[in-house]
């Protein structure tokens, strides 16, 4: 597509969520569509590979951030030979068992190079990434979230859930989540990348403990309401057992506001499967501010899976669609 000026844009999250935003806005990348592609990942995770070396080394956790560097490697030889070196896990019976070899990787340079953002940048060197990856944080966090439901004699009454994992596979209701410290040192690159975008990108993934994190951050929060780039919501297909079971898109939209009620929205992307009342969420979508695009973003193999190429072609005719109305 023939562009008139540099576009550049900033995707937010964790896990799987982030690496399908990231494997669409590579494409847009590659197709030059985007100059500037960066990933700002969540750092809470106190479970599996991560949490081992996080507990053993007191390290931010490198899982989040491994996955997003592997989502922005090439299409070529070099690159999904690396993407896939990096997301490897060893096996057998050992104490090395279940470590993925980018989680040590990254973890070795940081030690090297006592930098986090530094080491990270040499990570995406190395492995040829489309993109940088940032973490939200340069601390590591702890999550904490209120939860109803636990106490079987008195349903009404709420608990408090400590730790990523714990929160995500909760029994109970979240009706909040917060971070400890409640106000993290904020990434700095982070910050500068959010406020210079032209598109930032929220979502899809682990909707508290993935996505709404990030609005968690003081000075990220800061941010996001501040820039003045266009932001991007993209919702889940389908309601997470554990973390939104029984939500709706309006569900989800509605967890972002009660976290962050500045939040200015450009653009909630929706799956044309996931919206039961599309004229019903228009209407609730527009009175936030924001606009409604529904479009076919599902894999069709999978039911809670977005497909890399639908979901940058529904990104590109969104900066499309936004330039045009800027002429």
């Amino acid at each position: 597509m023939a562009r008139d000026t540099a576009q550049s844009a900033v995707a937010l999250g964790g896990g799987h969520g982030l690496f399908a935003s990231l494997s669409a806005l590579r494409r847009l990348v590659a197709e030059l569509t985007l100059d500037e592609l960066t990933a700002v990942v969540t750092v809470a995770d106190n479970g599996g590979s991560s949490g081992r070396l996080r507990e053993e080394f007191g390290v931010l956790p490198p899982g989040d951030l491994r996955m997003a560097l592997a989502a922005l490697c090439g299409d070529d030889e070099w690159g999904r030979t690396w993407a896939e070196l990096v997301q490897h896990r060893f096996e057998g019976d050992g104490d090395m068992r279940g470590h993925a070899i980018g989680n040590l990787l990254i973890v070795g340079l940081w030690e090297l190079m006592g930098d986090p953002v530094r080491a990270l940048d040499w990570v995406g060197r190395l492995l040829g990434a489309g993109g940088r990856v940032l973490p939200m944080a340069i601390t590591p966090i702890d999550m904490t979230a209120v939860v109803r439901g636990l106490d079987t004699t008195d349903p009404s009454r709420t608990s408090t859930v400590r730790g990523q994992v714990e929160v995500a596979t909760t029994h109970g209701q979240i009706v909040s989540v917060a971070l400890e410290p409640a106000d993290p040192d904020a990434c700095a690159e982070a910050i500068d990348a959010v406020m210079s975008a032209d598109w930032v990108v929220l979502g899809p993934g682990s909707w508290f403990t993935s996505v709404i994190p990030h609005l968690m951050v003081p000075k990220l929060r800061q941010a996001l309401s501040d820039t003045s780039a266009c932001l991007i919501v993209v919702l889940n297909l389908a309601p997470q057992e554990g973390e939104t079971p029984g939500f709706g898109p309006e569900d989800h939209l509605a967890a972002l506001f009660e976290h962050a009620p500045d939040l200015k929205i450009h653009t909630v992307l929706a799956d044309v499967r996931s919206v039961a009342h599309p004229e019903q969420f228009d209407g609730s979508v527009s009175e936030s501010g924001a606009r409604l695009v529904i479009a076919d973003i599902a894999a069709e193999d999978a039911s809670d899976r977005h497909d890399d190429a639908k979901l940058a072609a529904a990104f590109e005719d969104i900066m499309a669609g936004s330039r045009v109305e800027g002429d």
